[in-house]
C-alpha cells in the first residue's frame, strides 16, 4: 500500500486538572466532566488502557499502529495544577522493566496572563529537604517557577521534577511511556502519591534548565521556528505569512504534525482535512502530498532521529486491528 498522511481518533482523558479549553481545538468533549488531556497520537503496549490510536482515515481506517511508535503526542489543558511530578531516570527504567524513560517537551499553545509552569528543583536542593517540603505543604518554595507566555517551549528529560500550572495549554511531544510519579498534589488528597520512588528519579544535580525560544527565520512566505533537537525528536513551528503551499517532504523517518493555529489541508491520493487541532503522521516514504495554508496557519513539526536510531521503530500498519 501506497503511504499516505494518516489521521487519528482523539482519545479524551478526564483529569482533575482539567477544564473545557480542548473545545476550542475541535475535540468533541462528554458533557460536565473535566477534560485534561487528548491523546492524539499513541502507540502505547496494551497493558495501557486506551493506550492505542485509532487510524481515522483512507484505507486503513479502525486499525491500529503496531510498531512501537517512538513519541506520544498529546494536548493538555490545565485549568488547575497539575500534580508535582517526576519521570523514571535511565537508571531506574533500568533497575525496574515495568517503568519507562519519560523526556517530554511543552510548547505553550495559550496561556492566563497569571500562567506559570514549575521546572527543576532550585540549586542546592536536597533530597532532606524536599521530603520535609512535602511534609510542610511548601513544594512550590523549592521549585523553579516560570510565568510562560504563547509559543515558547520547554524541554523537560526525564529525572527532572515538574508541574504544569493552572491556566497553561499545551502541546506536549514525549517518549512513549505512561509512567509517572506524583511528589506532591497541591493539598488533593484523593489521587495517591509516589514519594519514595520519585525519590530515585529526581536528578537533583540537574542545572538550571533554559526555554528554548530561538527568533524566528523568515523564508518566502514561511516564518520558521526551530527550537529544540534532543536525543528522542526535534521541534519546528512553521507559520505562513501569506496563501501558500508546503511541499510535504519525508525520508526514512516519520513525520508529526500538529495544526495549532487556522486550517490547512493536505493534498494526496488521500486528501486530508486539517483545521486546528488535527494531529498528522506523514509516514516515512512519502511522496506527492503537499499542505495548502492560508494566511496566519501554524503547524508544529516533530521530527525524529535517523535510520539508524530508528531501525526497529518505523511505523507499519497492524493489518489485524
Amino acid at each position: 500500500m501506497e503511504p499516505y498522511p494518516l489521521t487519528f481518533e482523539p482519545i479524551i482523558k478526564e483529569k482533575v486538572w482539567g477544564g473545557r479549553t480542548l473545545e476550542r481545538f475541535g475535540k468533541k468533549l462528554p458533557d460536565a466532566v473535566a477534560i485534561g488531556e487528548s491523546w492524539e497520537l499513541a502507540d502505547l503496549p496494551e497493558s495501557i488502557p486506551e493506550g492505542k490510536s485509532v487510524i481515522a482515515n483512507g484505507p486503513c481506517t479502525g486499525q491500529t499502529l503496531d510498531s512501537n511508535f517512538p513519541l506520544l503526542m498529546k494536548y493538555l489543558d490545565a485549568c488547575d495544577n497539575l500534580s508535582v511530578q517526576v519521570h523514571p531516570s535511565d537508571a531506574y527504567a533500568k533497575a525496574h522493566p515495568e517503568a519507562h524513560l519519560k523526556s517530554e517537551a511543552w510548547i505553550i499553545l495559550d496561556t492566563t496572563p497569571q500562567g506559570q509552569i514549575y521546572v527543576g528543583l532550585k540549586k542546592g536542593t536536597t533530597e532532606q529537604a524536599l521530603r520535609a517540603a512535602i511534609e510542610n505543604d511548601t513544594v512550590p518554595e523549592l521549585l523553579h517557577a516560570i510565568n510562560v507566555k504563547k509559543g515558547e517551549c520547554y524541554y523537560l528529560p526525564s529525572g527532572t521534577c515538574h508541574a504544569l500550572g493552572a491556566g497553561v495549554l499545551v502541546a506536549e511531544v514525549q517518549t512513549p511511556s505512561d509512567t509517572t510519579f506524583r511528589v506532591w498534589d497541591w493539598g488533593r488528597t484523593s489521587r495517591k502519591m509516589h514519594v519514595d520512588q520519585a525519590m530515585e528519579c529526581i536528578d537533583f544535580e540537574a542545572p538550571e534548565l533554559l526555554f528554548m525560544q530561538p527568533e524566528p527565520l523568515q523564508s518566502g512566505n514561511f516564518l520558521t521556528t526551530h527550537f529544540v533537537d534532543t536525543p528522542f525528536f526535534s521541534i519546528e513551528r512553521i507559520e505562513s505569512t501569506a496563501d501558500t503551499s508546503l511541499e510535504l517532504v519525508v525520508d526514512d523517518a516519520p513525520v508529526v504534525l500538529m495544526i495549532v493555529e487556522g486550517n490547512a489541508n493536505i493534498e494526496h491520493s488521500v486528501s486530508v482535512a486539517a483545521p486546528i487541532g488535527t494531529t498528522v503522521l506523514l509516514p516515512a516514504g512519502l511522496t506527492n502530498a503537499t499542505m495548502h495554508m492560508p494566511k496566519g496557519t501554524a503547524i508544529l513539526r516533530f521530527d525524529l532521529p535517523t535510520k539508524k536510531l530508528l531501525a526497529n521503530n518505523l511505523p507499519t500498519v497492524d493489518k489485524t486491528a
